[in-house]
Formats: C-alpha cells, sequence, structure tokens
C-alpha cells in the first residue's frame, strides 16, 4: 500500500441523489441559470473560472463605422477533483466521469507507481524512501502530479484527479503552481456504509478481480472458495482510516470551499452519478457561458 498522506473534506453544497440537469417540464420563469431553474432545492456554487480575458481590437476605417471585433473565446476544458473516504466509491465514479466527458483520469498513486517502474528520477527518490519505510516526501508526489496535470492530453482534454491533494500543505503546493480545479466533489458516504462496503470486500487471487460478499458476490462457487480478504479490510483497521480521513477533511476544504460540491454517496451508483453528472453539466454550462460572453 503506498501512503502519500491523508485526504478529507467539508461540504459547501448538497445534491440530492433525484437531481437530474434537464427537468421534465419546462419553467414558465426563464432564468439565467438554468441548473438552480432545473432543481429549486439546490443551493447555487460559487465557482472560480480561470479564463484568460479575450482581447478586443477596435477596427477603424475611413468609409465604414467603427466597430469591434473580438477574437473567438473558447471553453477550456473541465478540471475535476474527487474525493472521499475508503469505499465511498471513487474508482467507479471516475469510470462514469471520464466516459461521458473524456477527462483524462490522474490518480497520485498510479502514477507513483509508474514513476517506480520507469526508473525516472522522482520515481528514483521515491523508491529510496520507500525502500526505508518512509512516507515519500510530499514535494515529490506533487512535482509528479503537476507534471501529468501539464501534459498535453491532460491540458487539451481536461483532466479528473483522483483522490488527490490528502492534506492542506499538498492543496496548497498545487495552488503555488497555478493548479486549481473547476469543481471539487466531494462523496459523502455514512461510516456505517463504509465499514460494510470495506469488511464485505474479497479479492480473486487468480484474476484480481474485486467482489463484495453483498452487493456484488462471485459468479460462482468455485469463484467463492479462493476469495481472499485483505488484512486491512477489517472493520478495526477500517474505523482507524476512516478516523485518519476525517482528520484532514477541513484542512483540504479549506482550500477549496468555494468550488466544493458534497454528493450523497449512500446511494446506488447510477444515483450518485446523476448528482455528479449535473454538476459537471453546470459547471460546463457556466463556462460556456462565461466564454461568450467574453467574445462577444
Amino acid at each position: 500500500m503506498l501512503i502519500m498522506g491523508s485526504t478529507s473534506l467539508s461540504p459547501c453544497v448538497s445534491l440530492s441523489p433525484s437531481l437530474s440537469p434537464h427537468p421534465k417540464s419546462p419553467n414558465p420563469n426563464p432564468s439565467p441559470n438554468p441548473f438552480h431553474l432545473s432543481h429549486p432545492s439546490f443551493i447555487p456554487i460559487s465557482l472560480r473560472f480561470n479564463h484568460p480575458p479575450s482581447r478586443s481590437k477596435k477596427l477603424l476605417s475611413p468609409n465604414a463605422p467603427n466597430f469591434f471585433v473580438a477574437a473567438s473565446a473558447k471553453a477550456e476544458p473541465l478540471k475535476v477533483i474527487i474525493s472521499g473516504a475508503p469505499a465511498s466509491g471513487k474508482g467507479t465514479q471516475c469510470e462514469l466521469i471520464t466516459k461521458k466527458y473524456g477527462l483524462v483520469h490522474i490518480s497520485a498513486g498510479d502514477l507513483l507507481r509508474a514513476e517506480i517502474a520507469a526508473a525516472s528520477e522522482n520515481g528514483k527518490l521515491a523508491k529510496e524512501y520507500m525502500e526505508k519505510g518512509q512516507l515519500v516526501p510530499n514535494e515529490i508526489v506533487v512535482m509528479m502530479v503537476k507534471e501529468r496535470l501539464l501534459q498535453p492530453d491532460s491540458q487539451q482534454k481536461g483532466w479528473l484527479l483522483d483522490g488527490y491533494p490528502r492534506s492542506s500543505s499538498q492543496a496548497a503546493a498545487l495552488e503555488d503552481y497555478g493548479i486549481r480545479p473547476d469543481v471539487f466533489i466531494l462523496l459523502d458516504v455514512s461510516e456505517d456504509v463504509l465499514v460494510e462496503r470495506v469488511v464485505g470486500r474479497r479479492l480473486d487471487p487468480l484474476t484480481g478481480k474485486i467482489y463484495h460478499l453483498k452487493y456484488s458476490p462471485p459468479e460462482n462457487n468455485e469463484i467463492a472458495s479462493r476469495l481472499t480478504q485483505r488484512f486491512d479490510d477489517t472493520e478495526e483497521k477500517v474505523k482507524l482510516r476512516l478516523r485518519t480521513h476525517h482528520e484532514n477533511v477541513d484542512d483540504v476544504l479549506s482550500v477549496y470551499k468555494d468550488i466544493t460540491v458534497k454528493v450523497d454517496g449512500n446511494v446506488a451508483k447510477e444515483n450518485v452519478f446523476e448528482q455528479i453528472d449535473a454538476a459537471l453539466t453546470h459547471v460546463a454550462e457556466q463556462r460556456k457561458v462565461n466564454s461568450g460572453s467574453l467574445a462577444a
């Protein structure tokens, strides 16, 4: 297991599982905020957009009236961070988000393993610490994440940063590099549900597939007979991990409190995604409005 710190968050906006970005019947009082219009109970999200201003050039002609031509403004791709406690469903939601929005999925843990396997400079440094049983320093992990976020595919398609940053210092380091998401999604799941999800998990050592005794049981008795449980997938261990997670929630959210969307993660994965999809649709539409107003 790779340990790079711990994460946590505290909600700014709550979405209920019934939300959908497209209302079934039109509202008689049109509003410039379609997301709020579709969801009367939704608290508007305060979002910051870092679009460079579009510069207008005044064209002068002695035989024609003066007018302005604005450079075309194209909305930048989405930049998203998703976070939540262990077993909150981040992996499942990341698959659904990337499938619909085409964002580049980036996991700090995967990056760290890849850098070590590639024997890069950062990977060699990280390996030295890990072989000594020490935590990989924040500056090494942040550098890996920063370099990945700045690669062409991430810049062109947008990115989904999974479970990172995990501390206020990591979040501050990203801010120092000018890296800031458009929205911070927090999967909020009760502790009882999280414990049940973790304790019921089983691993098929032959295929590497993860099952759950209640929610995703094995297909047959042959598979069931060879399933194993991870040593840390016990109630005692998961509660310890959850405590560490919650201790850091407020610190990370202090950096992203104005762009945080709290999602109810206790419901079925399809309902969780409906909430996330509604929030991302709102952000994308608002960015189009912003870029359009800059080009006008």
